[in-house]
């Protein structure tokens, strides 16, 4: 009995060591382990922080373009960055009226093609898919796109790079 208890235990402590070797590694955002196996919106949809941009995402019919192999490189603004819009901007951009506004602002965030951080140099300009640019810089110790701040980089998915950004970027 008790030869039999241990190779019970010994049996789980093989399962269980197997999993945690599998176990992807990741960058936490939000709350979530965003990993290199899933897309930009499914990581992004993990994230308890991007519940707005997810929601916006979804009304200006992106999830798709964004779930395509890419590579794409998304600069993407958390809830709170979407909080010092003014008031009444965000249900705005979210009415079915304003699905291309709101597609061009969220357009404005992404870039064709994958760039790391080893990619970034200050003052580094990025052709935007609305073709418009937008500028990298590097301030102090902190690395902005525009006037936005980069608060967590090098978010890997399987079709890109994602960064989280302070403030929403605008065309």
């Amino acid at each position: 009995m008790l030869q039999k208890t241990f190779l019970m235990l010994a049996f789980a402590g093989f399962i269980s060591t197997a999993n945690a070797q599998t176990k992807e590694k990741g960058v936490m955002v939000g709350g979530a382990l965003m990993v290199p196996s899933k897309n930009i919106v499914e990581n992004a949809m993990g994230s308890k922080d991007h519940t707005t941009l997810v929601a916006a995402v979804k009304a200006a019919g992106l999830v798709e373009t964004l779930s395509s192999n890419g590579p794409f490189t998304v600069f993407a603004p958390d809830n709170a960055a979407f909080n010092k819009l003014p008031e009444g901007t965000v249900p705005d951009l979210l009415m079915p009226e304003n699905k291309d506004k709101l597609g061009n602002v969220l357009k404005y965030h992404v870039v064709s093609g994958k760039y790391t951080s080893a990619d970034l140099k200050d003052g580094i300009k990025l052709k935007t898919v609305t073709g418009e640019t937008i500028t990298i810089t590097y301030k102090g110790k902190t690395w902005m796109v525009n006037n936005a701040k980069i608060k967590i980089a090098d978010v890997i998915s399987s079709n890109g790079v994602t960064y989280v950004i302070d403030t929403v970027l605008m065309p």
